[in-house]
């Protein structure tokens, strides 16, 4: 069966993802599998295409060559059935200006069509720490509330993959070890987890494997 990769129970299979801008190749023919239950770190230093990885393989960006596919569907937001399956955290989720916290969470849970959505919200609300300023628009939010509100978009829809991108930005000591336990929770549940983070205490928390792009660590600085 065609996309099933190494990994028989792979939710999501990435093969032969080329990325170039002009001259230049940013990935290079990458695969990777992402089974249910398990948590795959993407690393690497700073512009070695970890997330133009992640926006190729959800489609914010175009690959020059390459396929993701979940579940053995090409990922394509436009599809209803991936928009059940995925839930996606980039640096560059808009909020709708004019609803509250809880009202913007309440629209993505139902829209999701998310069953007993006041309550899931409610319990997101608790988990992120939002549940003082659940009244506020998120413009009046700190940076890292709003980093909060951007994972909790994520929380209170359904979803069998999360991709987050650097998800731990912004947020305080506190709020990175939630995520952390937050994280492991999800894998318990039986989500996949596809995460690139510059935070190796949080990889090595979550992560079951790691992929490395870009020139190998210098072991003189490991």
């Amino acid at each position: 069966m065609a996309g099933m990769g190494e990994m028989a129970d792979a939710l999501l299979t990435v093969r032969g993802i080329t990325r170039r801008f002009a001259d230049r190749t940013i990935l290079s023919e990458v695969d990777l599998d992402v089974g249910a239950g398990e948590a795959v770190g993407v690393v690497g230093p700073n512009g070695s295409g970890k997330s133009t990885l992640l926006r190729c393989i959800v489609g914010v960006d175009e690959a020059d060559e390459g396929t993701a596919t979940l579940v053995g569907r090409v990922l394509d937001e436009r599809v209803p059935e991936i928009r059940r399956d995925l839930a996606v955290v980039m640096d560059d989720l808009d909020f709708f200006p004019d609803l509250s916290v809880v009202e913007h969470l309440d629209l993505v849970a139902r829209a999701h069509a998310q069953p007993d959505a006041e309550e899931i919200v409610n319990t997101v609300l608790a988990e992120v720490g939002l549940m003082e300023v659940s009244g506020q628009l998120p413009s009046t939010l700190s940076s890292g509330q709003r980093r909060r509100l951007a994972l909790a978009s994520a929380f209170v829809r359904p979803r069998r993959l999360l991709v987050l991108d650097e998800p731990e930005q912004r947020l305080d000591v506190d709020g990175v070890q939630w995520l952390g336990h937050k994280l492991v929770a999800e894998k318990s549940a039986g989500r996949a987890i596809l995460l690139v983070s510059h935070d190796p205490d949080l990889v090595a928390l979550v992560c079951d494997r790691v992929v490395r792009l870009g020139p190998a660590p210098d072991p003189d600085h490991e």
